[in-house]
């Protein structure tokens, strides 16, 4: 038995463009140099005002930007060129594991529930998860709380989970909580990085990961 905890964006869904968008318009709604694509990307995963604190430092204006991100946010949902969508591959995996009775699904992300509630309903998942751990409950990722709630949750203990991620945050809370980590090529570190930071492996492909998780 099995407990395989996702992280979302990055993994699940490519939200890049939006999340960079995000960020230009709330720094843009405080006066303040946007950061960089790489700058943006590099924060994923981790929760907002950690986010933010690592962009403009712990004595800037963390709060106001995470409140103008999340308006801008909501913004980006109702225009064109920014729906969020699946990775190739995502919804079949999946499907896949869901059909294995000997796999239970979670998830573990930096977004807030009304974020990963909106992606339930727009993916048709509101039947794959039997554990869903977000921001709004915990610390921000490295720290394993997270991977600790879903455990508990759900009966599993350290040798039965596995963490699937695309960043280092990731992988270092997966070392904290004891449990095994894969990282995914496809997300907003390197490889490199992710194996620096524990990955056991990293995959290129949702078919690779099928194929490690068998093992």
């Amino acid at each position: 038995m099995t407990l395989v905890i996702f992280d979302v964006d990055g993994t699940l869904v490519d939200s890049q463009h939006h999340i960079v968008e995000a960020q230009r318009r709330a720094f843009a709604s405080l006066g303040l140099a946007a950061p960089t694509r790489a700058q943006s990307l590099s924060v994923v995963g981790l929760s907002l005002t950690e986010a933010f604190a690592l962009l403009v430092g712990a004595d800037g204006p963390v709060d106001a930007l995470a409140d103008a991100y999340k308006e801008a946010w909501t913004e980006l949902r109702h225009e064109t060129g920014f729906a969020e969508t699946l990775y190739p591959g995502a919804a079949a995996t999946l499907a896949t594991l869901k059909a294995d009775p000997s796999v239970t699904l979670g998830i573990a992300t930096g977004k807030s529930v009304r974020g990963v509630e909106r992606l339930i309903a727009t993916f048709g998942w509101s039947d794959l998860f039997e554990t869903i751990q977000t921001a709004d409950d915990h610390p921000s990722k490295p720290h394993p709380s997270m991977i600790e709630r879903a455990m508990s949750e759900t009966g599993f203990d350290a040798g039965q989970t596995v963490m699937i991620g695309d960043t280092t945050y990731d992988m270092d809370m997966a070392k904290a909580a004891g449990v095994r980590a894969i990282g995914v090529a496809w997300g907003y570190h390197e490889p490199v990085a992710l194996l620096a930071s524990g990955a056991e492996r990293v995959v290129g492909s949702f078919g690779d990961l099928l194929a490690a998780l068998a093992r």
